[in-house]
Order: structure tokens, then sequence, then C-alpha cells
């Protein structure tokens, strides 16, 4: 008799299972269009040089120790980090009426906030656009909410937003309702709202008396231009909403195993900051009690150190540059190849991510056979094209939806 006889299989993680598969494959011209991560136009990992250089003076400094961070984390980064995102002269931050919390990425940050708002304030119905990040039903389901509801988002027909549908289910969404918003780049599938779509859903958030909760895993990263990917967040809280925000500088400083985040907090009332805090606090405390130092440290050396600040912007333009050419390239070799369909969405949407418009079926064939890694969901990471490969991929395209026509 085993206590853990009743224990099921769990699911595979789609995303690391199509690595690991990856990994195993001998196939000399194997591509990865699976993984979530920068790479160079060689393919490899990049440590942003801003990075390499806050790492050598946080080393130099002996007046650092590794004593216990306070709960709610290093106030210096959190700080840098709340502004960065909303801006110097935006009102809830002239008015001190916003706070950030430093979390364990942008996962950390959406988890601490669903469970203040789950058992703190008791919210039960959270709605996710669909598609979305995989990891937020899970996410928010664990942290309490009761039921987890999709308004619509793709037109796969015009490989778009379907922004009627959208704005329909949001009207009928119940008062109170929780709602994830992607404040730029929307993984999966790479398409955002206009300026005037935004202005819309703001409306109708407004209206029917909905929680804002932006997830900005790309800020900089998508366009190269911080303020221009904040544009979401910015206007809501000018609209006078409060509203949560989960930053993650896993993307756009090459953190990714240092676990860097921060949730930025937007209230009405400043007097409200104390006792949300103090929530907060017992939120993390009996989750992780406190977060860890040294990617914090790092973002901090940077967002507040002028020159290297200017560099590291100088970082993000170079590498949302770099996939922007490669949603050009793979555009114009698959309309080179007359491929059928419409590929121009490819340099219409923005971001890591991109929905291909590939079925299940054809994409399931491209990992078959043309080893060309990708999700089940047709979404392909812009990040794993290269110069090099970038033609490969796309006679394997053309090959695919030639042979298997998506009817």
């Amino acid at each position: 008799m085993s206590w853990f006889s009743e224990v099921q299989q769990g699911s595979p993680v789609e995303v690391f299972a199509l690595t690991k598969a990856y990994n195993d494959d001998i196939f000399e011209n194997k591509v990865n269009l699976g993984v979530g991560a920068y790479r160079t136009a060689e393919g490899k990992p990049w440590v942003l040089p801003v990075v390499r250089a806050a790492e050598k003076a946080l080393a130099n400094d002996d007046t650092l120790n590794k004593e216990y961070l306070p709960i709610l984390g290093m106030e210096s980064f959190s700080t840098a980090a709340t502004r960065m995102l909303l801006g110097e002269d935006n009102p809830a931050v002239l008015q001190n009426r916003t706070f950030g919390i430093q979390t364990l990425s942008g996962t950390g940050a959406l988890r601490v906030a669903a469970e203040f708002l789950a058992q703190v304030l008791g919210k039960k119905i959270f709605y996710y656009s669909n598609p979305t990040w995989e990891n937020h039903k899970l996410v928010f389901k664990t942290a309490g909410f009761e039921e987890g509801r999709e308004y619509r988002y793709w037109n796969n027909a015009t490989r778009g937003l379907d922004f009627d549908g959208l704005i329909e289910d949001l009207r009928n969404a119940p008062e109170h309702s929780v709602i994830i918003l992607h404040a730029c780049a929307h993984n999966p599938t790479g398409c955002d709202p206009s300026t005037s779509q935004w202005a819309e859903i703001a409306e109708v958030i407004k209206e029917r008396r909905l929680f804002p909760f932006f997830d900005c895993a790309y800020q900089g990263f998508a366009s190269g231009d911080l303020v221009k990917d904040a544009s979401a967040v910015r206007y809501f809280v000018q609209q006078g909403f409060e509203l949560f925000c989960a930053q993650s500088f896993a993307k756009n400083f090459g953190l990714y195993n240092e676990r860097v985040g921060n949730l930025t907090v937007v209230l009405n009332n400043p007097d409200l900051i104390a006792p949300v805090k103090s929530q907060f606090t017992l939120v993390v405390r009996g989750m992780y009690s406190n977060p860890p130092s040294h990617g914090a440290r790092i973002v901090a050396h940077v967002l507040n150190n002028p020159e290297l600040y200017n560099q590291w912007q100088d970082h993000i333009r170079n590498m949302s540059s770099r996939i922007i050419h490669m949603r050009k390239q793979l555009r114009e070799t698959l309309e080179h190849l007359r491929t059928p369909g419409d590929w121009s969405h490819l340099t219409q949407h923005i971001g890591m991510f991109s929905y291909t418009g590939l079925s299940e079926v054809q994409s399931l064939h491209m990992v078959k056979k043309h080893h060309i890694y990708m999700l089940k969901s047709g979404r392909i990471s812009m990040c794993g094209l290269t110069p090099q490969n970038v033609e490969y991929v796309a006679k394997a395209i053309n090959e695919t939806v030639s042979s298997l026509p998506n009817n």
C-alpha cells in the first residue's frame, strides 16, 4: 500500500515536451519554433551586454549581502519597474496611488494577484482570450477562482482579431469578473487590438464594472519602444481604472531563469495602499515568503543607471528588429514559393509569437515529416527563425499546406 497509489499521470506541458523532442532529434536540419526565448541570427541564446555589466558591478560590490529581502521584495526594483510601465508623468505615479511587488517573474505576479483577488476580494470568475497563454487557466484556477470563461479573440478565417466577438463576450460578462488582457504582443497569436479598439474595450469594461488585469510579458521586446508597448496599460490608468499588471523581465532582459517579475497595483485612493499591501504581504508570506535578489538587482541596477538604461533600450530595439525582419523574410519567401493562402498576417502581427493558421494536422505534419517543432495550435516562435533556416521552414510550410489543405 502506497500513499501515492491513486495518483494519476499528469498531462505533459506541450512546449517543454516539444523542446525535449527537439533536443533528442538527431536530424541535421531540425528547427525549434516552439521555444519562447530569444535567439540570435545564429540560433544561439543571448546574454545582454548590460546584464553582463550589471553582474560584474554587483559581484564587485562588497556592501551587498545575502540577507532576506522584504516580503514584497526589493523596493528599488519594484519602483523602477512600475514607473517604466506607467511612465513618470502618469497620474497614478504623481498622486502616489500605485506600487509594485517583486514576484517570481510574470507567472508569480499572476499567481500572487490571482490569489489576492480570489481570497481577499472574493472574485470567482475570470475571463481569458481564446486562445491565450495556456498557463493563465491553471494559475487562476489553482489560486482559487471557481470559473474560467473565454472571450473570443482570434478569427482563423481572417487570421486576425475577432473584435466584434470580443466586445460581445465582454458585454455579456457578469459584473466584477476579472478580465485578463495581454498588454502587447498577444501570446500566442501576435495580434493586438488597435488604439481605437483598446478605447472601446476600456469603455465596455468600465460600463460592465469588470476588473482589468494586464499581463505584460513583452514591454519593449514587441516593438522596440517601451512607451508604445505600454500604451494600453497607460490608457486604462488615464481613464481612471484600478487595475493589476503582471510584468515579466524574462524576455526584455533575457533573464529567463532568474524569474524576475513585478506586480504593478493601481488604486484610486492612496489611503488604501497600506491595507492592500498588508494583505499582499500575507499572500506572499504563505506562498514563498520572499523573493530572490540576484535578478532583481540586475534589473534595478540597469533601470536606475541612465547610461545602462539607454544601452538596454538599444538591446531591445535590436532584438525586436530581428524578429520583425524574420517575419518579413518568412512572408516574402512563402509568397515567392506561391504558397496557398494569404500570409500578410505574418507582418501585420507583432512580438515573439505568431499564429500561422496551420491546423493541428498540418502542424503535426511539420514536426513528423520536416522536423520543424511547433505547437499543434499552429503557433510558432519567430525567434526560432534565422537567415539560415527560414527558406527551409517556408518550403516545409508550402509542402504541408499544399499536400494537406486546411478544410
